[in-house]
């Protein structure tokens, strides 16, 4: 597959990655190499990259623990206090291999580490090589409210091995089709027709996907890199997907949802809400709920849920002056930013997807 060139760094993929990888090591000549795992990519990713590695220099594995609620300021932490006792230097490399919460939290570690050392992402899960992989967003959760403290900063590269999706349960393949299918409903509706005979995901048929993918992000993102604009259409089912997710995370009644899982409540609720303030096609609107509750099911929300999960809304990131900022579409690829949605409306929203 052809690399795709993202800013300064190139999203390079399947074999030809892992030449690129060791032809930077060597350019570079890092004094330690540092690759940052949780407990399953570092029993059952790892060994593949190592197999992969060339290089000279010492390489340190740092282990966090997996899981949403630990992509926070005391995991850093732990981690920079490693890095310390472990002799990292200005010189250090550190690869990033994992999903979303290790390649977020591993690129702001090495944007802060001695005011900044080189990193590489590697994504193992399809979330984070559809999503993760390119705009150079880093950063951490403070409590439950997602992404509040972090930076922009780019990696050296990123590389997309498809061979890590083997590793990942089928739940997890399904939470990345989740932006997938964002990028098909905001961006390009050949994405969506394509998903709407959804019939299982495998590693040979999603390739076209992810790269596909990552062409649309980088496109958005090389366009609009701090979210002035045009970038903010990568938030389509994310504003009420994320205070969903937050609050089954804080819940202790709740089983906690993939991300992807949010999103797609919030893709639905958010498109509900385009029907009604930007006319929307309702068949449209119908043939969405159908094709996501078909690959989703449904998950429960209780009346008594809402008025936590709206709370939960003012923290967003993208509000400003205190108003919450919704992306909405008047029809496939058509998109309005910065909509301002009245809490009766939200209400019913959350009643249209659970009814």
């Amino acid at each position: 597959m052809t690399p795709i060139l993202s800013n300064n760094y190139y999203v390079n993929f399947q074999e030809d990655a892992y030449k690129k990888l060791n032809s930077f090591v060597a350019n570079y000549n890092p004094s330690i190499i540092f690759v940052l795992v949780d407990e399953n990519t570092n029993e059952n990713c790892l060994p593949i990259l190592l197999q992969q590695l060339e290089c000279k220099a010492i390489i340190e594995i740092i282990e966090i623990e997996s899981g949403e609620e630990n992509k926070n300021l005391d995991t850093c932490s732990g981690v920079w206090h490693a890095f310390t006792e472990l002799g990292a230097d200005r010189k250090s490399l550190l690869i990033n291999l994992g999903g979303g919460v290790i390649t977020d939290l591993g690129g702001f570690v090495a944007s802060c580490f001695k005011r900044g050392i080189a990193f590489v992402n590697i994504p193992t899960t399809l979330l984070s090589m559809v999503d993760a992989s390119v705009g150079g967003k880093t950063g951490v959760d403070l409590g439950v409210l997602k992404n509040q403290i972090g930076l922009f900063s780019d990696p050296q590269m990123v590389l997309i091995d498809t061979t890590y999706l083997e590793t990942i349960s089928e739940r997890e393949l399904r939470s990345g089709l989740a932006e997938i299918i964002k990028y098909g409903l905001s961006y390009d509706i050949k994405l969506w027709n394509e998903i709407i005979n959804y019939k299982g995901l495998s590693i040979n048929n999603i390739k076209k996907l992810i790269h596909r993918s990552v062409e649309i992000k980088n496109e958005v993102v090389t366009k609009d890199p701090k979210e002035v604009g045009l970038r903010k259409i990568l938030n389509f089912g994310h504003t009420l997907g994320h205070a969903v997710e937050s609050y089954f995370l804080e819940t202790e009644t709740k089983e906690k949802l993939t991300h992807g899982e949010a999103i797609v409540i919030g893709m639905i609720t958010e498109t509900f809400i385009s029907q009604r303030l930007l006319n929307f096609p309702e068949n449209k609107l119908a043939e969405i709920k159908e094709v996501l509750l078909k690959i989703y099911g449904k998950i429960t929300i209780e009346p008594a849920d809402y008025q936590p999960i709206l709370d939960l809304l003012i923290h967003d990131k993208k509000n400003v002056g205190g108003k919450v900022n919704f992306v909405l579409l008047s029809d496939f690829e058509k998109f309005k930013l910065d909509c301002k949605v009245e809490k009766e409306l939200l209400i019913a929203a959350l009643d249209f997807y659970n009814a």
